[in-house]
């Protein structure tokens, strides 16, 4: 079976398995030749009939095909969806495509392109704990919430996915199945796996990589306690719903791969299962939405009110690099926590240098100083530590400075080890600032950040005899300042949709720790059950809102995605533990492109007061006004629509919790509807934090409500007091005795 559009799992930052990244799909490349046949996913338009049974489905997506012989339809037609899309995968020939083009139900064929995919602490960090409040008795720990997995398989018999009498039972509503070709896989916690990979050999929800495993444990695991990583990180390891039950859909053929027909095909089943929350750590390049497989067929979720959690991207630092922007998704950057795993270099001039590393050997001699010796004989401050460099050095017994970037850390350890060095001190390159990770490494090792890095280069280039060594200290909490943006945390703004600001939150997702089917450091991959891994990424991010989003789920059942997404967003935190608004890796102020609106807060998001809630049609209209046509917007809504016919409405005019205009001289209106969640008598006065520049008033100034439900409009008044204004930063708060409900603002002049 040939495979479709790939995307690679490098929404996942470090994997300790390096050899699984050189893993490669001989089938996934596209050709030139028109007679040769290709892969497509063909969308069709909507039926006005539903089919009863799986053959009937079949049977009407072949007569779209050019051939109707059952040799043809069996080697071409891979597969068909029923709820995320109306369509088929079909291998097909240039020439049969257009064949398929002619048939009066056809609106679009989608090719195959390359793409890319991409804990002990976390909970109690996001203000989560078992004996207290929100997480146990509000929400019981998202008892009766399902989240759907879509990832590279799961390892069932970890015990983060353990049976036990706290888990209820499954709600009514599931419908889906368990695919494992042994007995005992699945139970109250994990209740369901398939896999929709197109591989022979890959047809089982086994996770043989690692991702999906620690991406599920971190949205929700059960407690384990004496949880941690080679020793560190010690402590009781949980999701942020240990009491939500999972289902794992196996999308990815590799870590490196997963194809788009089998991302639609998990996305078709886990809306059929009947789960409430969709998580997604994968993504790819930017395309417009309706040729992005991911925003169409989470549209499909949303119309069935399953939230859809999706990863940024992993290309931070750098602008207009952030994917799965859809307004409809839940958009998920990256963040660090206050907890380091101390390595601290010392040098031979005593002076000391904070580093991280998950591999805290207990018989380092931390007083016995090493030679120090530089991973390259160029002076340039963007040195590595290549094969090829390290043969012209003597490494031997010493330890090793190295840059790099800060995905590269484990390999670069494995490099230095194979040629004689006794330690590493892996430093980052510029962009990365101050985003370092405590990783698994092969050899006594400190990860830090550029500024250290850049002290010790000078102190190795001005001393005759340069020595060092690595004091390891273990975890260490409160470590300032927190939440900062992790570097790789893909940035705003949307290439696809520049008036909506993304991403929209941030959450940890560096060094996280959660379950891991392989021994740590093995040169095997023998499975274990009790195994743990810390890596880093937007992926582990994701997982964090997606159990939060249970969370809020198990609460607020009559809440649409749109509320729980609101609810999160308005809530959220703006300003880290050192008092002062959030910093990026520079450890300068963050901008709202860096981290949308904050860092996620999930006690202030079960209770917001106001959300702004948004329904299908409203998105719809978004579509029209963003210039599509009726076919593409058909495409995305799997419903017959006639853009002439509705009401267009701009980026600005979306009734978004966050807010981001371009202003025209004259200025301009904005309009928002909230909708009152809290108590049934209940008043909110503005409050607006707005740069001087700006001339910004709201009407009415105040928000009086006597029902639960109850919805209000304000309109607000922007303009510039001059030209030449780009992205000034602002917000805006309805504020009560109790709550304030907060909306980023982003303005720019023409």
């Amino acid at each position: 079976m040939a495979t479709l559009t790939l995307l690679i799992l490098s929404f996942l930052i470090t994997l300790t398995t390096p050899s699984l990244l050189n893993a490669s799909l001989a089938s996934s490349s596209q050709t030139d030749n028109p007679s040769i046949p290709q892969t497509y996913i063909i969308l069709v338009k909507p039926q006005n009939f539903n089919f009863t049974t799986q053959a009937a489905r079949d049977n009407w997506y072949a007569s779209f095909l050019p051939n109707k012989t059952i040799n043809f339809i069996k080697s071409r037609l891979l597969r068909t969806y029923s709820d995320a899309i109306s369509g088929f995968v079909a291998n097909l020939t240039v020439q049969e495509l257009h064949q398929v083009e002619r048939h009066p139900s056809f609106l679009t064929a989608i090719p195959n392109r390359n793409l890319r995919l991409l804990t002990t602490h976390t909970p109690a960090y996001l203000g989560l704990y078992p004996s207290q409040g929100f997480w146990n008795l509000t929400a019981s720990f998202g008892a009766g919430i399902i989240i759907g997995m879509l990832d590279s398989g799961i390892h069932a018999s970890h015990p983060s996915f353990s049976h036990d009498q706290a888990m209820p039972d499954p709600p009514p509503q599931w419908k889906g199945i368990c695919e494992f070709n042994y007995t005992g896989a699945c139970n109250k916690k994990l209740i369901g796996a398939r896999s929709h990979t197109l591989w022979k050999d890959l047809k089982s929800p086994d996770d043989l990589f690692g991702h999906g495993t620690h991406t599920s444990a971190t949205a929700a695991g059960a407690f384990i306690p004496g949880a941690n990583l080679l020793g560190s990180a010690n402590g009781t390891a949980a999701g942020l719903a240990p009491l939500a039950h999972l289902a794992m859909y196996r999308v990815c053929e590799t870590v490196m791969f997963c194809s788009t027909d089998a991302i639609l095909a998990g996305l078709d089943s886990a809306i059929n299962d009947g789960v409430h929350i969709i998580s997604l750590s994968l993504g790819g390049p930017s395309y417009p939405f309706y040729e992005d497989v991911i925003a169409i067929g989470a549209f499909k979720a949303i119309k069935k009110g399953i939230l859809v959690s999706c990863a940024a991207g992993n290309d931070g630092p750098f602008d207009t690099t952030v994917g799965n922007a859809a307004p409809w998704l839940l958009t998920v950057g990256a963040s660090t926590t206050d907890r380091n795993v101390r390595a601290t270099v010392k040098l031979g001039n005593g002076e000391e240098l904070d580093g991280q590393s998950a591999y805290q050997p207990k018989r380092y001699n931390a007083s016995s100083l090493l030679p120090l010796v530089k991973g390259s004989n160029n002076k340039d401050v963007t040195m590595y530590c290549l094969p090829e460099t390290l043969q012209s050095i003597n490494v031997r017994g010493k330890a090793v400075l190295c840059f790099g970037d800060n995905s590269e850390a484990l390999d670069t350890g494995i490099v230095v080890k194979k040629a004689g060095g006794a330690a590493m001190i892996f430093a980052n390159i510029i962009q990365n600032g101050y985003t370092t990770m405590a990783e698994p490494h092969v050899l006594p090792a400190s990860h830090i950040d550029y500024n250290s890095g850049v002290q010790i280069l000078s102190y190795v280039n001005s001393t005759a005899n340069p020595t060092a060594s690595i004091i390891f200290k273990g975890s260490i909490f409160g470590v300032t300042p927190a939440p900062t943006v992790a570097s790789f945390s893909s940035r705003g703004p949307s290439y696809r949709t520049p008036g909506i600001l993304k991403p929209d939150i941030i959450a940890p997702g560096v060094s996280v720790l959660a379950a891991w089917p392989f021994k740590v450091r093995s040169e095997s991959n023998r499975l274990t059950n009790m195994n743990f891994n810390m890596i880093s990424g937007t992926s582990m991010a994701t997982p964090h809102l997606s159990g939060i989003a249970a969370l809020l789920k198990s609460v607020h059942r009559d809440w649409s995605a749109a509320a729980i997404k609101s609810a999160i967003m308005t809530t959220a935190d703006t300003i880290g533990n050192d008092g002062e608004p959030i910093k990026n890796e520079l450890h300068e102020p963050a901008s709202f492109f860096d981290f949308g609106a904050g860092q996620v807060n999930p006690l202030k998001a079960a209770d917001p007061g106001l959300v702004y809630d948004l329904t299908v049609d409203e998105y719809t209209s978004y579509l029209c006004g963003l210039g599509y046509t009726n076919a593409e917007v058909e495409v995305i809504t799997g419903t017959n629509v006639s853009c002439d016919e509705i009401k267009k409405i701009s980026e600005a005019e979306l009734n978004y919790p966050s807010i981001l205009v371009i202003v025209p001289s004259e200025g301009i209106e904005v309009r928002r509807v909230v909708t009152n969640v809290g108590e049934a008598s209940s008043c909110y006065k503005v409050k607006l934090e707005m740069p001087e520049d700006l001339e910004v008033g709201v009407e009415p100034e105040m928000l009086q409500f006597t029902k639960v439900g109850e919805k209000q409009g304000f309109t607000v008044r922007i303009k510039a007091k001059s030209s030449g204004l780009t992205n000034a930063q602002g917000s805006l708060k309805w504020v009560s005795d109790k709550r304030v409900v907060r909306s980023s603002v982003i303005v720019s002049t023409k």
